[in-house]
């Protein structure tokens, strides 16, 4: 099938799409939509950024406009559930859009804003809901909510409400619906537990899958870069004199360092702002909007928004830090080249995070390669400024138990001929394996082995700090 007309959509989606300049079908799309249309079940697996989102969406507008009737009352013909607040949104938006003209209904229901808005929505009934698992349990537990009349039940990224700790509050939400509905589940992975969810929920469901689990998108060109950690942040602002670098998602495993790494960029001239669990929902609404207007340069974020961003012309993903489980590497860099588009993603690696690389490359079933900076213009001049760079922190004394204690002073640099700082090979580089560089840019199979560290520790014996034998 080479058109969206050719898979029997109404015209006012057609219509529709024609206005998003959407003509070609996606593989996902071009096999899902016709069986969604059927009435089947269906069990969708494909890559972020491929689509899924129209996937379902289209149809279910199709269905709803087909077999028009009244909203019940506190409740939805259709409920979408969805793991963020921001895919929720992004989810009610394309509804929205691909709907326009249709007269149908579309409410967002998620937590941290206020619940009258909300409730005012249920109460007159709508034919689309989308919502977060979380709220949407309040709402069933005031009575607001009554989802006896759903027709249409769908998971979007089922794979991350696994990882989000939501699969009890999906059983408990399936089990408010009427047993005759529809039943769509879309994922990019498919884990043991979700696969069990799927075999518990769905009925007799037919299988898209259009790319094996766990697989990132071919126009994404991806790099390694191994890096100290401490040199991070400086490497991160020399990236950023690159013009290439025009709208740039950045991803940190911790909230404290997305808000650090952001004031970082700030700091030296870069626009940005950061996204994460604990900003207010205006805060993450207002960031978001002005990354999209192309207001701000950069946009640093968590996990809790790798799959909840959906921005044309992301140019760069990078990734600060690597991800804890290796398939978020996945949705993390599919915020860039989507819609057919091509992208770029770095991921920048300390020595303590090359088992998170392995873990990422078994699973992916890929060898990122690392970023060469003799055939790099840009990196070179990277590699060059880093040379006479201090880290922006000082080293701790590797004499001290478990790391703690007193850290070194910061030598004062010495100079060269010409003037410029030369970095103190001093008491680091004799903690550092042969031939290991700042900005060693070796493949990952080749990288120098870990050294080894004494993890031999003293025990404090019952009399006055004695050290006991063992």
């Amino acid at each position: 099938m080479t058109n969206f007309a050719s898979l029997g959509l109404a015209k006012p989606l057609l219509s529709a799409l024609a206005a998003e300049g959407y003509t070609t079908p996606t593989p996902i799309q071009a096999q899902a939509i016709p069986l969604v249309m059927d009435g089947k079940d269906v069990l969708g697996i494909a890559q972020t950024g491929t689509g899924k989102t129209a996937a379902f969406a289209l149809p279910i507008l199709h269905r709803l406009a087909e077999n028009r009737r009244p909203a019940p009352r506190r409740g939805a013909r259709c409920l979408v559930l969805s793991p963020t607040r921001e895919l929720a949104t992004q989810i009610a938006e394309s509804f929205r859009a691909y709907g326009a003209g249709m007269g149908l209904t579309v409410a967002v229901v998620f937590g941290g804003v206020k619940y009258g808005p909300q409730v005012r929505a249920l109460a007159a009934g709508v034919d689309v809901l989308v919502a977060t698992p979380g709220r949407l349990i309040d709402h069933i537990q005031e009575k607001v909510a009554n989802l006896n009349e759903v027709e249409i039940f769908v998971l979007d990224e089922a794979d991350q409400m696994l990882d989000m700790g939501f699969i009890m509050p999906i059983r408990r939400i399936a089990k408010t619906l009427p047993q005759k509905r529809q039943n769509l589940f879309f994922s990019a992975t498919m884990p043991n537990e979700i696969g069990k969810l799927a075999g518990d929920l769905l009925n007799n469901p037919s299988k898209v899958s259009v790319t094996p689990s766990a697989t990132t998108v071919e126009k994404i060109d991806q790099k390694v870069l191994f890096i100290e950690s401490a040199r991070k942040r400086v490497l991160l602002a020399e990236l950023f004199d690159e013009a290439a670098m025009k709208r740039v998602l950045v991803f940190t495993r911790t909230k404290r360092g997305a808000d650090r790494v952001a004031k970082g960029l700030c700091a030296i001239g870069v626009e940005a702002a950061s996204i994460h669990g604990d900003k207010t929902q205006g805060q993450r609404e207002r960031a978001l909007a002005a990354f999209k207007a192309g207001e701000m340069r950069a946009l640093v974020a968590t996990d809790i928004a790798a799959r909840g961003i959906d921005v044309d012309g992301v140019s760069h993903v990078i990734q600060f830090e690597l991800p804890n489980v290796p398939e978020a590497y996945v949705h993390r860099i599919g915020r860039t080249a989507r819609a057919g588009a091509g992208g770029s993603a770095v991921a920048l690696v300390a020595d303590d995070e090359r088992n998170l690389l392995r873990d990422i490359q078994k699973v992916t079933r890929q060898t990122i390669p690392s970023w060469d900076r003799r055939n790099d213009k840009g990196l070179a001049q990277a590699h060059a400024a880093m040379a006479s760079i201090e880290p922006d922190r000082p080293a701790r004394d590797p004499r001290a138990a478990n790391g703690r204690g007193n850290q070194q002073k910061r030598k004062p640099a010495t100079l060269d001929a010409a003037g410029k700082a030369q970095p103190d090979r001093g008491q680091r580089a004799r903690h550092r394996p042969a031939g290991y560089e700042p900005l060693a840019l070796v493949a990952a199979g080749d990288a120098p082995p870990k050294r080894k560290r004494n993890r031999s520790r003293n025990r404090s014996g019952g009399g006055g700090g004695a050290v006991s034998a063992s």
